[in-house]
């Protein structure tokens, strides 16, 4: 079988629509089918709508399968080795918890799998944060060592860190590299882009847009040079188009956007590194979550090109 990534992207479509092609239904029945674990992908179940497959795969469809259950605290590893894991955190989920001491945050719930999994009383490093509305990839280490050494990748910049986001209107160039310092205080005791010069940190983003939908809104891929925190909701803030959802960042005086979301519509979707301990590529991808994968099919209906773009 061919990797999908080696195809001519022309010859791929999203899992969903060749779904409501090959068995006469609607898109949003056949999202609900894929969702629900009716539909196998050349002979293994897949539940992810969104994912790009090759127009000619083995698609079996039965109606009649029971729905697949799954218990909403579940934890989706994505990838599992002795010194570290890497899970899908989902949206509405703190990393740890803050002074507040709020339970249920992702850090209890991958030291409750590991202890049942392992037993005895596991070690849970963080390596990196995502803000509680962001979902997607997220690395935590299982050993001191590993920590020391993953914090370092960070540190250096030797990860790859790609985001999927949808923002507000179409930004006029297809591709482009955001390189300005954020500062943890732009004068109002948020972080933002520094205006004076050597203040902030070097932050740089690269964008691609990989959709429009109209001049309303659009799907940009994000790959970080640097790591700074909420780098990207300020970054494509200041470009003028902020993360769908965005209540912190969004300038004040731009006109209200057509489109809504109750959250930031912000996915961190690849993860990649070389591993610093046993020396293989490690590379992960977080599938869109429901809400997400819901609204960028919602606004191809309402104001983009019907069955277009991923």
């Amino acid at each position: 079988m061919i990797d999908p990534r080696d195809r001519d992207p022309n010859d791929l479509v999203r899992l969903d629509k060749l779904v409501a092609e090959r068995f006469g239904l609607s898109r949003r029945a056949a999202m609900e089918a894929v969702r629900n674990g009716r539909v196998d992908l050349e002979g293994t179940r897949c539940d992810e709508p969104g994912r790009l497959v090759a127009t000619d795969s083995l698609l079996v469809f039965d109606p009649n399968r029971p729905r697949e259950r799954k218990v909403v605290s579940k934890l989706r590893v994505l990838h599992e080795d002795r010194h570290l894991i890497v899970v899908d955190k989902p949206a509405g989920l703190l990393t740890l918890p803050t002074a507040a001491h709020e339970p249920g945050t992702l850090l209890e719930r991958v030291t409750r799998y590991l202890t049942i999994r392992h037993g005895g009383r596991p070690y849970v490093g963080i390596v990196h944060r995502l803000d509680k509305d962001t979902s997607g990839a997220l690395a935590l280490a299982k050993s001191p060592a590993a920590l020391k050494a993953l914090q370092d990748l960070f540190r250096r910049h030797i990860i790859e860190r790609r985001y999927l986001a949808v923002v507000e209107g179409s930004p006029l160039r297809l591709r482009g590299t955001i390189d300005m310092p954020i500062t943890n205080d732009r004068g109002d005791m948020r972080r933002g882009i520094a205006r004076e010069p050597n203040e902030g940190r070097r932050a740089v983003t690269h964008y691609e847009v990989i959709e429009r939908f109209g001049p309303v809104a659009s799907l940009v891929a994000c790959g970080l040079e640097t790591g700074r925190t909420h780098q990207v909701r300020i970054h494509l803030a200041e470009l003028g188009h902020p993360v769908l959802g965005e209540a912190v960042y969004r300038p004040r005086n731009q006109p209200r956007c057509k489109a809504t979301f109750k959250r930031q519509a912000l996915h961190a979707r690849t993860l990649a590194f070389n591993h610093p301990l046993e020396h293989t590529e490690v590379r992960v991808e977080a599938p869109l979550p429901e809400d997400l994968d819901a609204l960028i099919l919602d606004l191809r209906h309402r104001f983009g090109i019907p069955g277009a773009g991923g």
